[in-house]
């Protein structure tokens, strides 16, 4: 579900949907998800000053609480 949460979010936010893509790893820490959009969306990812950034992992971050597990986003470049 963290996984699909994070897809839609990010499709919604770039400029190009196609190039979105999430891939999920899990480790003893939890769910790693590792966020790749187009070079030239990663700003709309980030947002000013990282806020959207932030608001992405937190949004992520809760929805892994409410499933009971830990979930950190990575957004790759």
């Amino acid at each position: 579900m963290m996984r699909e949460l994070l897809e839609y979010i990010a499709r919604e936010l770039v400029d190009d949907p196609d190039g979105v893509s999430v891939e999920e790893t899990t480790d003893d820490r939890g769910v790693l998800l590792r966020l790749r959009v187009a070079q030239e969306d990663m700003g709309r990812v980030i947002g000013r000053g990282g806020r959207t950034a932030r608001a992405i992992r937190q949004v992520v971050k809760i929805a892994a609480i409410r499933d009971g597990v830990h979930a950190h986003v990575d957004i790759a470049d």
